[in-house]
């Protein structure tokens, strides 16, 4: 394990954090009028990090052409958020503990310089 085992593991951290936090916010405004739900999705990043976007979703269009206006309810689907919500808090758990192992080996090879 290397510095950047730390720094992948740093990087997951943030990531997922910003994944839950984008989560609690759809869930928060599930019953907001015309609240469109933000998506996370994640790529590689620099070095072995991860880059999150977090993007609106649309206005269903077809919806929208057939009633003639856009639904004033929420497009948050719970079940859809709350399963996400265990995906990042299990990529969270992974990330720390990523931080933790990097640690132990390091503090190992210490020990066996000494």
């Amino acid at each position: 394990m290397s510095i950047g085992a730390l720094n992948a593991g740093l990087s997951g951290l943030k990531a997922f954090q910003s994944a839950l936090d984008n989560n609690a916010n759809n869930i928060a405004n599930a019953s907001t009028k015309n609240y469109q739900v933000a998506s996370v999705s994640f790529q590689e990043g620099a070095n072995g990090g991860v880059v999150v976007n977090i993007s609106k979703a649309s206005e269903d269009l077809a919806r929208q052409e057939i009633m003639g206006e856009p639904s004033n309810s929420s497009s948050t689907d719970l079940a859809n958020e709350l399963t996400q919500q265990l995906q990042f808090k299990a990529g969270f758990q992974i990330s720390a503990k990523l931080i933790d192992t990097a640690d132990e080996v390091f503090n190992s090879i210490l020990k066996l310089q000494e």
